[in-house]
């Protein structure tokens, strides 16, 4: 149970407050730290799943915490860069770029609820290749929204970042579909 992919897990459910702390009120240092912290996080979302795999040690609670650890700091952090702002400025994420933002978060909760529907009908629903650059859009996103937090005079990282946003919601919107169709199958 308490082995280091299900500890690695772990530390990145206990890292959201303190990335929910730094973007409450953030200063340009804050988003800097709070780049480096996830950054930091990120590169523990890879190194869980690679070490169970490679050490023969997944776990039934790591196969459970790793999406909801994946699915919290996303939220959070898409939360408070809609929410959160320097003085006399904008959010990071504002205006029509909220769509992307809201697309992203609905199909993490619609999954997440097929997930549970489905389990005790013992259908599973495997990660796709096009969920793992949905993913991986979502991270790039999040991860150039929260570094333009800290740098605002580089224009082009906001861009990269809301870019990055679109095409995560893009993918999130075909992958979403796509496990939608295979709970529907099993729904009365």
């Amino acid at each position: 149970m308490l082995s280091l992919p299900n500890l690695l897990t772990l530390s990145r459910i206990f890292a959201v407050p303190i990335l929910v702390f730094l973007l409450w009120t953030p200063t340009p240092v804050d988003y800097l730290v709070t780049f480096v912290l996830y950054c930091i996080v990120g590169i523990t979302d890879y190194f869980d799943g690679y070490l169970a795999r490679a050490q023969g040690r997944i776990s039934r609670l790591g196969q459970f915490l790793d999406p909801i650890a994946d699915k919290i700091m996303v939220a959070a952090v898409i939360m408070m860069l809609v929410s959160s702002r320097q003085v006399g400025a904008e959010p990071i994420i504002h205006g029509f770029h909220i769509v992307p933002a809201l697309v992203i978060l609905l199909r993490e909760i619609i999954v997440s609820g097929l997930r549970e529907f489905l389990a005790p009908l013992h259908v599973s629903m495997p990660v796709s290749k096009l969920a793992k650059w949905k993913t991986t859009f979502q991270l790039v996103a999040l991860g150039a929204l929260i570094l333009a937090g800290a740098t605002p005079q580089v224009w082009w990282v906001h861009a990269t970042g809301l870019v990055s946003l679109w095409a995560a919601a893009i993918l999130t919107g075909v992958t979403g579909w796509d496990y939608l169709r295979i709970g529907l199958k099993h729904m009365d």
